[in-house]
């Protein structure tokens, strides 16, 4: 494990963290403030210890709910944002920019919202096509150097793009979206991170959901549940997506574990460099979640669930088309190097 996420360890606190986005964003109406409040004040007493968030989320909320959460506490968490993605208030849209002027804006505002003189992991969030990823990590090179922020992340990036990248500016962590039924990083970023030595941060690692077996059918979604315009939420392929976790929970049961326990503890049977940082909105799922840090799996079901859900068999991308354009991929780093 890198040495940056050693330092979860140094707190005697688990590897498992805290996805707080959806306190905020993306799944339906946000939790009222207090509400929000309360689970994050749960979620430090049940022991959590890493905290994730970014301007994007929320359009600030979620930056400004974290740092009152943690305002007196912050020498006692590792605090995560992210920058080069956020909602343009004129116009009430996403953006992606990854200019430096930009990057160097975003995380003196974010420090200011956090309530606090520096970040432990500030990642760019999305790769900006119109900007070299030198420029965009020398930014935050800069930012290190000033001890603005304690390392250099990346979100969503193509192994091609984090080897370019880390020549820049040495990169602590990459985050990428993985679980059981969202193989992405084994193509090939998970082989570069172990080579340079860089942990990967795996958000949504219950599926957005599907994993846990609670959501039985997305049209109870509410309208704004950024699920509802994701493929494998469709009408036409979530019942066949459905119809793969029936060995899955079977597995859970005979382990006397939840779904949602299962999934996380497969993640972590990947490597210590793998550290999952599941999102929820309720104190009691985050406290069901923190409890699959003790949970170690025989390698025999490692191997058993490794067959389960594999690309060919999940119906739909992870995302919409408009939302795939904005990840950088393999074959686009790909292009990009063969025109540059």
């Amino acid at each position: 494990m890198s040495t940056l996420f050693a330092r979860l360890k140094d707190v005697a606190s688990p590897t498992i963290g805290l996805g707080c986005m959806n306190l905020s964003h993306g799944y339906g109406t946000p939790v009222p403030e207090p509400e929000a409040l309360r689970a994050l004040d749960a979620a430090f007493e049940m022991g959590y210890r890493h905290f994730d968030t970014a301007t994007l989320y929320g359009a600030t909320a979620n930056e400004r709910l974290v740092g009152r959460a943690f305002q007196g506490k912050r020498h006692q968490v590792l605090l995560a944002s992210k920058c080069g993605m956020a909602i343009d208030p004129e116009i009430g849209k996403k953006v992606v920019d990854g200019r430096p002027d930009t990057i160097r804006h975003q995380c003196e505002a974010s420090l200011q919202r956090l309530r606090t003189d520096h970040l432990d992991v500030y990642y760019l969030h999305r790769l900006d096509r119109q900007v070299p990823i030198e420029e965009s990590v020398g930014a935050l090179g800069r930012l290190v150097q000033e001890g603005k922020i304690r390392a250099v992340g990346l979100s969503e990036v193509s192994a091609t793009t984090l080897r370019r990248a880390n020549a820049e500016h040495p990169v602590a962590v990459v985050q990428s979206e993985y679980s059981l039924w969202t193989r992405n990083p084994e193509i090939a970023l998970i082989d570069a991170c172990r080579t340079l030595g860089i942990a990967l941060v795996a958000f949504s690692p219950l599926g957005r959901g599907f994993l846990t077996g609670t959501v039985k059918e997305p049209a109870s979604l509410e309208e704004s549940d950024m699920r509802r315009n994701m493929p494998r939420f469709s009408d036409e392929n979530y019942p066949r997506n459905l119809s793969l976790l029936t060995d899955f929970t079977a597995i859970a049961q005979e382990l006397g574990v939840t779904p949602g326990q299962l999934a996380l503890a497969w993640l972590k049977a990947q490597g210590d460099d793998i550290i999952p940082i599941p999102g929820s909105r309720s104190s009691a799922h985050m406290r069901e979640n923190l409890a699959a840090e003790d949970i170690r799996l025989a390698p025999e079901t490692v191997v058993r669930l490794n067959t389960m859900m594999t690309p060919d068999q999940v119906a739909g991308g992870r995302y919409s088309d408009a939302q795939q354009a904005e990840i950088d991929t393999e074959e686009f780093a790909a292009s990009e190097t063969s025109t540059g």
